[in-house]
């Protein structure tokens, strides 16, 4: 693809046409991405002619496979500027929160500390946190929003004490689309010796990241989310934060000795990751990564920034809708249509084989605080199109229609 996006992108894709061939507009991207081709061999030939076990077995087929497999790791760390040995493979960045949790929390935190999460954030990274306080003592402040629905980083500066022992924000907002300056939060948490945590779900497909330069001590994100197969995710931390920390879940793979008198644990990664592995899916998460690496994210990024900005501008012109997020949201638009509930919305856009999301997408306390009990959200991928906008608007202005909605003269 020569580092841009290919005209005829979406034909790799054929989750986008439906069985009679028209085209399915698929704007549910931020839930889960549609899959190449690509990404789909590449698991079939892992379950297929290539398939065996990794780590264990002494026949060639195995050690293919286990090579395979690391060099999966490998092209994964490179793929967020980091190394080999700072990837963790997981069921999916809700298993990588919790692992932080499970693991740095309960070795970390004491009664008295805190945690600071931002209101925005999905249950993922709100759930997990809570259940690890209760256990442990620690206590949660929630950083509040800017008028433009991004996390306030002065507000959040001001609430930061050494009593906080990690901040954990979303990279980019699920429901907003809103980018944090993680740089920037960094810097504030180490300044009173916490660390962070970010929820790179929403950023990984969206923009170029680099751990060099975000400055994090903990990164999460999913496969599934990148154009890879659900059941797989990653938690990237820098090697001597890896040592720290003990092991989460116990069996096979993440030992080193086992005796009914004690066990001994193997190095990092491999310490987190008990039983035997989503084989398949890490060689398929390899796979997306090459294939958005191969179309190339800058790329992407300006197209998504091209449809978010029309959509936005088009939805701001109608007198009874209210757009969420800043002007500059990452490949995501949440609105809502007075008088229409976002399901209505949704149900009747899939008449027109428009696919939008309807609901709080996993991020009730953000509801609370727009006081509000759903949006709908448009979003956009590597395949996405203006022909993808034009279906929604039509959709959307047929439903408001049916409601005797008007618009702005």
């Amino acid at each position: 693809m020569n580092g841009a996006v290919r005209a005829d992108l979406r034909g790799d894709f054929p989750g986008l046409v439906n069985k009679d061939g028209s085209p399915w507009h698929y704007l549910d991207t931020a839930a889960t991405a549609q899959k190449p081709r690509v990404v789909i061999d590449a698991m079939v030939r892992a379950l297929g002619e290539d398939y065996a076990t990794v780590h264990r077995g002494v026949y060639s087929r195995s050690a293919d496979m286990t090579i395979a497999y690391e060099a999966a790791r490998q092209r994964i760390a490179q793929f967020i500027g980091g190394a080999e040995g700072q990837i963790v493979f997981t069921r999916g960045a809700t298993e990588a929160i919790n692992l932080v949790a499970n693991s740095w929390g309960r070795a970390n935190l004491q009664p008295g500390d805190r945690i600071m999460l931002s209101q925005l954030e999905h249950h993922s990274n709100i759930v997990p946190w809570q259940m690890i306080a209760e256990q442990t003592g620690a206590i949660i402040d929630v950083a509040p929003l800017t008028a433009d629905h991004q996390i306030d980083l002065d507000a959040a500066e001001e609430m930061l004490t050494e009593q906080h022992r990690l901040v954990a924000f979303a990279h980019v907002s699920n429901v907003l689309g809103s980018v944090l300056d993680a740089p920037r939060a960094a810097a504030m948490a180490h300044r009173v010796g916490a660390k962070l945590l970010l929820d790179g779900c929403q950023a990984v497909p969206h923009m170029p990241v680099d751990m060099r330069a975000l400055g994090c001590d903990f990164y999460v994100f999913s496969a599934h989310k990148l154009y890879g197969p659900t059941g797989i995710g990653a938690l990237w931390a820098p090697a001597e934060v890896l040592e720290t920390m003990p092991p989460w879940e116990g069996g096979g793979s993440m030992i080193d000795r086992v005796t009914f008198a004690g066990t001994t644990y193997a190095d990092p990664p491999q310490r987190f990751e008990a039983g035997t592995p989503a084989i398949a899916e890490t060689i398929a998460f390899a796979a997306a990564a090459d294939y958005v690496a191969e179309a190339g994210l800058a790329a992407t990024q300006e197209t998504e920034r091209a449809l978010v900005a029309r959509l936005r501008r088009e939805l701001s012109a109608m007198n009874d809708v209210t757009v969420f997020g800043p002007a500059d949201s990452a490949g995501i638009v949440s609105f809502l249509i007075d008088g229409i509930h976002p399901h209505d919305l949704g149900t009747i856009l899939d008449e027109a084989n428009v696919a939008i999301r309807a609901g709080h997408h996993c991020a009730q306390p953000l509801m609370d605080y727009l006081a509000i009990p759903a949006t709908a959200r448009a979003s956009f991928g590597i395949y996405s199109v203006p022909e993808d906008v034009d279906a929604l608007l039509e959709g959307i202005a047929r439903t408001r229609r049916i409601f005797g909605r008007g618009t702005k003269p």
